[in-house]
């Protein structure tokens, strides 16, 4: 499935009931929040984001759902070191760029085939099942005219 702008509460059940799951109003807005600004959120920032449409929603129940979310790979869980869990919804093979000024992470689309052709380089009899790249910086600063 695809993230999008937006998403088909049809196939997130479906994708959901594929992993034994059921879907929830819980879950289609914790989802939606996700796909709708991916801006890679932490758990607090979802809830922050849903507690207005879903009032009654709780914090545990966000953790949960993103739970859920990943178990079924709807989502990934992106980590930076000590900081808190991030949730991102491109499923696509992609890098993260971390801003270390803002905290902010974006998407790095990589070239075809780069993800293959870092594989190749592992040890004899060695297959990984994912890779994760991540860049960390600043944005440049352009020198004043």
């Amino acid at each position: 499935m695809t993230p999008s702008s937006h998403f088909s509460p049809d196939l997130l059940s479906q994708k959901l009931a594929d992993s034994g799951l059921r879907n929830t109003p819980q879950r289609e807005v914790v989802y939606g929040a996700l796909v709708t600004k991916r801006d890679h959120p932490t758990a607090d920032e979802v809830y922050a984001r849903v507690k207005s449409e879903m009032p009654s929603i709780s914090l545990a129940t966000v953790y949960n759902c993103l739970e859920a979310l990943v178990q079924c790979n709807l989502v990934r869980q992106v980590n930076f070191e000590r900081g808190p869990t991030r949730y991102c919804p491109n499923l696509h093979p992609h890098a993260h760029f971390h801003d270390e000024a803002t905290g902010s992470t974006y998407d790095v689309d990589l070239p075809s085939g780069v993800m293959e052709q870092l594989k190749a380089h592992l040890p004899h009899g060695y297959n990984a099942s994912d890779v994760e790249i991540t860049f960390r910086g600043r944005a440049k600063v352009e020198p004043s005219a």
